[in-house]
């Protein structure tokens, strides 16, 4: 049973790591880079995805610090339309507003 499990899986798991290692090869430019020459606010979280994908969370986080509160805020989005909460709405718009913060202080400190 545990022999037949690892023939059927080997192919998916090889499949996914040839996924992986090609990914890099097809992220999105930077339209805003290329035509003015400056970082977009969302400059970078392709790589960061990347790095975390690869398991490299400390790069994942100086790639695009924002990462992880974005992650935190769609998971949790995730769990409430499972399980309603009672203070969803708060729990919601602190997350909203600390990730659209980090975004901002990301951006603003590339210009120092």
């Amino acid at each position: 049973m545990v022999i037949f499990r690892l023939i059927i899986l080997l192919p998916m798991r090889l499949k996914a790591l040839f996924i992986f290692l090609v990914l890099e090869s097809y992220m999105l430019p930077c339209y805003t880079k290329q035509l003015f020459g400056i970082d977009c606010p969302g400059c970078g979280l392709q790589r960061s995805a990347l790095f975390l994908i690869k398991g490299e969370f400390i790069s994942a986080f100086i790639m695009y610090p924002a990462i992880y509160p974005m992650l935190m805020l769609f998971a949790f989005l995730g769990i409430k339309k499972l399980f309603p909460f009672k203070h969803s709405n708060t729990i919601t718009i602190t997350l909203m507003v600390s990730t659209v913060s980090f975004i901002l202080i990301n951006y603003f400190l590339k210009f120092i």
